[in-house]
């Protein structure tokens, strides 16, 4: 099992309607700094994708993949509870 401190530095909510709901950065071990996580919109609730950059064919590809699923899942946490945050203090 690998252990890294995660921190979310700065989230960015999106207005209107659309799927896109804020962009993310997300500090790791105190040491790099990744920019462009998104908080999407999805169908069974909201959820967090990677940062993505465009191919010369249009699609789409993640320029990031943790390693393991505890990781994933622990980064995933804490942007989702950012963003939560986020939007509690936006509603008061």
């Amino acid at each position: 099992m690998t252990t890294i401190d995660v921190e979310v530095v700065d989230m960015r909510k999106i207005a209107g309607d659309g799927n896109l709901k804020a962009f993310a950065d997300v500090k790791f071990g105190g040491a790099l700094v990744v920019k462009g996580f998104s908080v999407m919109q999805g169908k069974k609730g909201v959820f967090v994708s990677m940062p993505r950059k465009a191919g010369k064919d249009g699609r789409w590809f993640d320029i990031l993949t943790p390693l393991n699923d505890e990781l994933k899942q622990e980064f995933q946490d804490k942007v989702l509870e950012a963003y939560d945050k986020e939007t509690a203090a936006a509603a008061n």
